[in-house]
């Protein structure tokens, strides 16, 4: 049967704050497994193939945490507050595991990652601490924790990409559905915990890739998201007497020949990786998806350097030309943006609101500087913003994306545009909900439609976060 994460927070919560749970799976005689997913995609991914390897190992997931025998907390590390959610959801499971002494607690991805054993110590009802590579080893973990022993594997790997393990899908709808390109980070950004949780870049066989986005199709999916830390350095060299080499440009080729009718999209791009021959097999494709998450971090170059970005102002203003002039002003591009990094001055945080007016992003996601342990930043530069003054840039970034998505939607006012059924709407059960080519929420009467259709719709009316309007008989317009 299929199986699906329940969505806690609204959609529109930062991500790292984002929290989906494993639904309840027909088991019988089987161990309860309860999996709560903390974070970005890639974590969410990853509880994928937890889930799969958990199932081989004789364990079907519920959604209770009451009936579990194992509990697996899926942790970001981004954020300083992400953690604290962490520790407080293993102060309310502890009371739980004094009424059920024989269940064990395990705490994966990148929290456990980054602080390894020291976890346990500080934690004490932890049993198990495992890193995102070693996923494939829980069966043993949960052997050893069975005898009362404490289970840590937080070994990280040149290797590992799971290319062989088919995911269960936790956070399927039935129609979209997340595939793992890559794993781990070259990218060695000041501010940034992955390359030290993740490990460094590996990519997947673009054959096991394509595999899955042809077995996802039978399946019933229709859209498919490329994942990885920065997909534009996806690169392949195959093993064999030929040693051909695939880039991303390739491999989005190929996952779009899959079906005309699977839609291709993908995250996370780089400023400094993504190339025209990226742009222009987004062209050539009418199933890859006109939009581009392109983290920008900061308008300002001196920051950049700080950050450790690898590219200037002037070079991402270049690359948001490049998507203009290759894929036209409709093309949705969304950031992240950090306000408050150290040394930040007030003038450099207009340069960040300038890019903001210059680009004019669809969405993004906006952050105040927190600084992380071990990283970069943290062993060489000094926090030195104050807490209200990061918040106040954050909402002054805020208040301008909000009137750019509203600016971006009404442009799509009074255009045809063919929307993806995701689901009922979630205000209203006579509506449904999908999302367009740019990535936009579109909501519009349900009819006799249903989840997996493609439907024309006239968008009529529009706020700055959805698309409002009716399913009409032609498509008139292109979006």
């Amino acid at each position: 049967m299929s199986i699906s994460l329940k969505i806690l927070t609204e959609a529109d919560k930062e991500a790292c704050e984002t929290v989906k749970v494993s639904e309840e799976e027909i088991s019988l005689g089987k161990k309860k497994l309860f999996i709560e997913s903390y974070g970005c995609q890639m974590n969410f991914s990853d509880s994928e193939i937890v889930a799969s390897v958990m199932r081989g190992a004789g364990f079907a997931t519920t959604a209770s945490e009451q009936d579990a025998d194992l509990i697996f907390l899926n942790t970001c590390a981004i954020r300083d507050n992400a953690e604290q959610k962490v520790r407080n959801r293993l102060k309310q499971l502890n009371h739980l595991k004094k009424k059920k002494p024989g269940m064990l607690i395990g705490v994966l991805g990148c929290m456990a990652e980054r602080l390894k054993a020291k976890l346990l110590e500080e934690e004490k009802m932890v049993d198990i601490v495992t890193g995102p590579d070693a996923y494939r080893d829980l069966p043993r973990l949960i052997e050893e924790a069975e005898t009362g022993q404490k289970a840590v594997n937080v070994l990280l790997s040149r290797e590992e990409t799971y290319a062989d393990i088919s995911p269960i899908r936790l956070n399927s709808n039935g129609v979209t559905a997340f595939i793992s390109i890559m794993r781990g980070c070259n990218n060695m950004c000041s501010f940034c915990v992955v390359p030290f949780t993740r490990g460094r870049e590996r990519s997947r066989d673009p054959h096991s890739i394509v595999r899955e986005a042809r077995e996802l199709f039978e399946q019933g999916y229709r859209e498919v998201t490329l994942l990885g830390q920065n997909v534009d350095s996806y690169r392949y060299k195959s093993p064999d007497d030929n040693g051909e080499t695939y880039d991303f440009a390739t491999l989005l080729g190929m996952v779009a020949q899959v079906h005309p009718d699977l839609r291709v999209r993908f995250s996370t791009s780089h400023p400094k990786d993504i190339t025209d021959e990226v742009l222009y097999a987004m062209k050539k494709y009418d199933n890859v998806c006109n939009y581009i998450h392109l983290p920008a971090q900061s308008g300002n170059s001196r920051i950049l350097e700080l950050m450790n970005r690898t590219y200037d102002r002037a070079w991402y203003m270049q690359k948001i030309d490049r998507i203009r002039a290759i894929l036209g002003e409709d093309c949705g591009i969304s950031h992240d943006m950090i306000t408050g990094f150290c040394t930040e001055t007030e003038e450099e945080h207009q340069d960040t609101l300038s890019l903001m007016e210059y680009v004019r992003y669809d969405y993004g996601y906006m952050f105040a500087y927190s600084e992380r342990p071990g990283t970069p930043a943290a062993k060489k530069l000094t926090d030195d913003i104050p807490y209200d003054i990061k918040l106040r840039r954050l909402n002054e970034v805020i208040a301008v994306q909000q009137r750019h998505s509203l600016e971006r939607n009404q442009r799509l006012v009074g255009r045809v545009h063919r929307v993806l059924v995701e689901g009922t709407s979630k205000r209203s059960d006579s509506d449904l909900q999908g999302r367009n080519d740019q990535n936009k929420v579109v909501v519009f009467p349900r009819e006799n439609f249903k989840k997996g259709d493609y439907v024309n719709v006239l968008v009529t009316e529009c706020t700055a976060a959805t698309l409002i309007g009716h399913a009409v008989i032609e498509l008139t317009a292109d979006c």
